[in-house]
């Protein structure tokens, strides 16, 4: 997270929604912000379709998990940066977004390089809680990023919610949400989590306290080894500039393993 900035554009918000929407520029990174100092998004201005924060890239570790991901739906646009470099470097995915601010999809095409919707993408302005309601067993891959100025909004922290999501996914689907280490309630979302996916659930932290990217799984990882973790990293990191390897030796760290797997709770 970083504050300030050389230019701050200031847009208006949708008078229904109180988040401003701002744009700030330094040494060369362009962020998004709503209503705070706070780094929802950022990119790189040479290299708009990489991931610049390292949450965005640890989001990526589905790919880990899931060897044959043919859709991903995202709640929560921002600056699009998970969803641009699917569209950019997973040609095999589609995926759908869905934003509940005209403003912030205004934005995110005009300044963070958002693509056009096409056959492979699209963002869709709509209520993410409803749209969720309406689309059961839809998605092999569910990406919630859904921040505000004061972070998660109620709605997406509830039991209910959580349920909602276990229910969106197909059978072998893959949750990830992207949550705030210093949140003094962040065990208690990750116990919801825990109770919605039966335990079957990973954490991985990329900061300190910083953000922590969490993963439910519908049925669970059929192989947790980390021998066979590590050559899929591997793997990745043929086509990939993300450091995966680097990611598999912190989801040992944060979560229960031996020197040959990992664990989860679902597990004992």
């Amino acid at each position: 997270m970083f504050s300030a900035a050389k230019k701050m554009l200031r847009g208006l918000a949708n008078a229904a929604l109180s988040d401003a929407v701002d744009v700030s520029e330094i040494n060369g990174v362009r962020a998004l912000h709503l209503g705070s100092a706070t780094v929802q998004s950022a990119m790189r201005i040479r290299e708009p379709f990489e991931l610049e924060l390292t949450y965005t890239r640890a989001i990526m570790c589905f790919l880990l998990f899931h060897r044959d991901v043919k859709q991903m739906l995202t709640i929560g646009l921002g600056g699009g940066s998970v969803a641009k470099y699917v569209y950019a470097h997973c040609p095999e995915i589609v995926g759908k977004v869905v934003e509940i601010n005209p403003r912030i999809i205004q934005v995110a095409k005009n300044q963070f390089f958002v693509p056009e919707n096409d056959d492979r993408f699209e963002v869709i302005e709509a209520d993410g809680l409803v749209y969720l309601e309406e689309h059961i067993d839809a998605t092999d891959v569910l990406f919630i990023d859904a921040f505000d100025s004061n972070g998660i909004p109620p709605n997406f922290c509830s039991q209910d919610f959580f349920d909602q999501c276990a229910n969106t996914l197909k059978n072998d689907g893959v949750f990830v949400i992207n949550l705030w280490g210093s949140d003094k309630k962040f065990d208690v979302y990750l116990a919801r989590i825990e109770q919605s996916f039966n335990n079957k659930v990973l954490i991985l932290r990329t900061g300190k306290p910083g953000n922590i990217a969490v993963f439910g799984f519908k049925q669970g990882v059929a192989d947790l080894r980390l021998n066979t973790l590590r050559d899929h990293a591997k793997l990745l990191e043929k086509t990939h500039k993300i450091e995966f390897l680097q990611f598999v030796e912190k989801l040992a760290d944060n979560n229960n393993s031996t020197n040959n797997r990992i664990f989860m709770k679902s597990d004992r």
